[in-house]
């Protein structure tokens, strides 16, 4: 007699359960492989970049605020002193030399040449050691010594009020003739001096050799 058997049917050897593969929607679009960014556009685009960073480095640049133009030099004639020293030579009757120092100061600013250093009686004339033109600097005082020649005693002018050297000067911004009044003590000497080279009874029309 034989047996009837109800149930599910297994596998047998050498089988295996396989799953039916899901259809494909045949309306769906294939999909497609993201390009890759080639060495040339990569080298671009970082060009580009760079650009961009250099270009607003520069606007900032130009648009920064700019510190306020230094003011110019003064005019040397407002930075440089002469002062008469105090040792006027005494010359004899018939002498035609003698001399004094100055001191010359600058009180700021650029170095100033000093040019020429003169007077404007008719009866003398000047020379200066050290020759000009020289440099007067601040903080390094130069002295010089002025040495009159007298041309003419008639041309003198033996008690002058207000004697002065005329000193031509020159900085980096302007040059100037500027007429400098050595004072109360260097007229006295100044008078004493051609006085003492020109006596009252001296020839008027006496002239130097």
């Amino acid at each position: 007699m034989g047996v009837n058997a109800i149930g599910p049917i297994e596998p047998g050897d050498d089988t295996h359960e396989t799953r039916a593969a899901r259809p494909t929607d045949p309306t769906a679009a294939p999909a497609r492989p993201r390009p890759l960014l080639t060495r040339r556009r990569r080298t671009l685009l970082a060009l580009a970049a760079a650009m961009i960073v250099a270009a607003a480095g520069l606007g900032l640049y130009l648009t920064r605020p700019r510190p306020p133009e230094p003011p110019p030099p003064l005019h040397p004639s407002q930075t440089v002193s002469v002062t008469y020293r105090g040792d006027m030579a005494h010359p004899r009757a018939g002498d035609r030399t003698f001399g004094f120092t100055v001191a010359l100061r600058q009180d700021s600013g650029p170095p100033v040449s000093v040019r020429r250093i003169t007077q404007t009686s008719e009866g003398l004339s000047v020379t200066v050691a050290p020759h000009t033109p020289f440099t007067v600097e601040t903080g390094t005082p130069r002295t010089a010594h002025i040495t009159m020649h007298i041309r003419e005693c008639g041309k003198v002018q033996r008690n002058a009020g207000l004697p002065f050297l005329v000193v031509t000067l020159r900085n980096a911004r302007a040059m100037q003739l500027q007429s400098f009044i050595l004072g109360e003590r260097y007229a006295k000497d100044l008078s004493a001096a051609l006085t003492a080279a020109c006596p009252p009874n001296t020839d008027v029309m006496s002239k130097a050799p």
